[in-house]
């Protein structure tokens, strides 16, 4: 077991110490030409007095590759600036780090009519291609990114490049409908509009300002914009560039014309053209090792992750699930004081890349492939297989006086609950950390208050600790007032003294009930639902129905002494979408014939 009060990893020191370290980098940067004559702007760190030939690692981005602060300021952001860091320290490592703006953003030229487009993907071989003909290249490239660059690193394997040997994928989504778009068939609307804000202002070359309304007058002075190529002293390129962005299609908009799975936006996009899930057989075609890695408080990314692992499962692959929030770099887990994270990201990549890229021993060879972290109990475990062996399922029915119970009741009963359209789970969420440009504290404070306009159901204190770890299954057999509707449910950790901390949530739409008789898409370990526009049901007035959906996958220990909560809502004013006529009333029935329960994989006693 690990000290509680941190997500360190006791697998590496403090600080990985790569095989090579230089003192020095030296930064140059240029504009690469397309096979249709686009030009792609790239910037490419070398170590200083480096020997030899060396590997490279490609990082693609449509957030800037570089951005340029004021002269008094720029020692300060720069130390601040961590795709930066570790872009440098990766550097030192002795890797060739090249980092491109992809097409019709940054300072490259084009535009952009949906993201992660067949053009740019292509790009990204191109400049794969590039590398090889350079005279420090020693053939091995590798890829990472985190979210949005991320998934650019999980594309790239689409090319099949041989020379690319691995890849790092953090904070990624694996189905863009599912994973962040709209979650349970609900439109994540905070994401969206702050997303497609901040790409509106990068493609415009606005961030300043955009900065400016989010963080404050003296921030949004000290950020210039983006870095022009070295070729461009005078930014007429640049200019130039960023002139085409203003043909880019607006985000937002055409988010808001996708409602179903398989509807097509008014550019003639889908979102399963931007989900990587849809090439996974391309991908695990490469047997290039891919390391997945993500947080119990990501967004939706956390399950993507998994699924990741699960259905491109090359060789030497690898899932890392910490206690974090989007990119990690805070603990949103309670039980954690302070919300800096501790771990080492840039290490563990660089042991990964290291053995990959290097043939160094790093000792990941040997070690399983699956980490995850138990909150509660603060510790990390391993594992060959997800889920892990041992987690047994574990039924609680809703019973009388509102009471999760491990035996059916045998009376029947229902529950009646006036939807409260404020309900909320606060700014401040897994949500939101999706894009928290102003540096937010994610985390969620005690829910008691919240709960109070929620509905509530409560086991008995345990007598054993217990831990769930795996995938939550919530099935409501339920009557509401409309023809539609949408669920969100919360699994909560009550303490003696009261407190209420939030564990995990799951969330679904109403009309999506119907678990699909077709062959899923990929594997999955949850009830497969199609959300196609054509599988949609609506609800006949006084209809009872049965909904079953999973929770975000978690690991946490519920101690001794303390009760699992279920709460449940019909609005997250603050994080999703309200549909255009809410059903006002809801009501669950249990017992008898009405099995209303939530089901968890436990171990007891742990």
């Amino acid at each position: 077991m690990t000290d509680t009060n941190t997500d360190a990893a006791p697998w590496i020191e403090d600080k990985y110490p790569s095989t090579v370290s230089y003192k020095g980098i030296k930064r140059s940067s240029q504009y690469l030409t397309m096979r249709d004559g686009v030009k792609i702007a790239i910037d490419l760190y070398l170590p200083k007095g480096m020997q030899g030939k060396v590997p490279a690692l490609i990082h693609q981005t449509r957030y800037y590759r570089r951005i340029v602060y004021t002269w008094l300021l720029r020692p300060y952001l720069e130390r601040a600036d961590n795709t930066l860091q570790e872009i440098k320290r990766l550097t030192r490592a002795g890797y060739a780090v090249v980092n491109v703006d992809v097409r019709g953003s940054g300072a490259s030229f084009g535009t952009r009519y949906m993201e992660f487009s067949p053009d740019e993907i292509q790009d990204g071989g191109e400049v794969v291609d590039w590398i090889l003909q350079q005279p420090w290249s020693n053939g091995n490239v590798g890829t990472f990114g985190t979210s949005y660059t991320g998934s650019t690193a999980e594309l790239l394997l689409t090319n099949q490049h041989p020379a690319i040997k691995a890849a790092a994928i953090r904070y990624a989504n694996f189905d863009a409908f599912t994973d962040v778009i709209m979650p349970g068939g609900m439109r994540n609307d905070v994401f969206l509009r702050t997303w497609s804000a901040l790409n509106s202002a990068l493609d415009h070359d606005r961030l300043s300002n955009h900065v400016r309304q989010l963080m404050g007058r003296l921030k949004g002075f000290a950020v210039k914009g983006m870095a022009a190529v070295d070729e461009d002293p005078k930014r007429e390129l640049l200019h130039q560039a960023v002139q085409e962005h203003a043909g880019n299609y607006d985000i937002y908009q055409a988010a808001k014309t996708i409602e179903f799975k398989d509807d097509i936006s008014n550019e003639g996009m889908t979102l399963d053209q931007m989900s990587p899930y849809t090439r996974r057989e391309s991908i695990a075609a490469t047997n290039v090792p891919i390391y997945s890695w993500s947080g119990w408080f990501d967004g939706g990314f956390t399950h993507a992750a998994i699924k990741r692992f699960l259905n491109v499962k090359t060789p030497g692959s690898r899932l890392t699930l910490g206690p974090w929030d989007h990119g990690g770099g805070q603990v949103p887990d309670p039980n954690i004081p302070g919300h800096e994270s501790q771990f080492d990201h840039t290490g563990e990549m660089l042991r990964f890349f290291d053995y990959y890229l290097k043939g160094t021993q790093t000792g990941i060879s040997t070690e399983p492939p699956i980490r995850y972290f138990t909150m509660g109990a603060g510790e990390w475990k391993t594992t060959e297989n997800w889920p892990p062996p041992g987690y047994e399922p574990r039924t609680f029915y809703f019973a009388p006086d509102r009471k999760l119970t491990p035996i059916a009741p045998e009376e029947s009963g229902r529950d009646s609950y006036q939807v409260d359209d404020s309900a909320s789970t606060g700014k401040k969420t897994r949500w939101m950390s999706l894009v928290n440009i102003a540096k937010l504290q994610i985390g969620y404070s005690d829910r008691e208050e919240q709960d109070q306009h929620l509905l509530v159901y409560q086991s008995q204190a345990l007598e054993r600790s217990l831990e769930v770890t795996g995938h939550p299954l919530v099935t409501l057999f339920m009557r509401v007032k409309g023809e539609d509707g949408q669920i969100f449910a919360y699994l909560e950790d009550v303490t003696p003294e009261g407190t209420v901390i939030y564990v995990t949530e799951g969330q679904f739409r109403l009309i999506h009930r119907a678990v699909s008789k077709e062959k899923p898409p990929y594997k999955t370990l949850v009830p497969y639902h199609s959300f196609k526009r054509g599988d949609a049901k609506g609800l006949a007035p006084g209809e009872v129905f049965q909904v079953t959906f999973d929770l975000l996958p978690v690991s946490y220990l519920f101690k001794a002494g303390h009760a699992l909560r279920l709460a449940i809502a019909g609005a997250d004013r603050d994080n999703f979408d309200p549909l255009p006529e809410e059903p006002t009333e809801l009501e669950v029935l249990w017992g008898g014939e009405w099995g209303s329960k939530m089901v968890l994989p436990v171990k007891e006693g742990v």
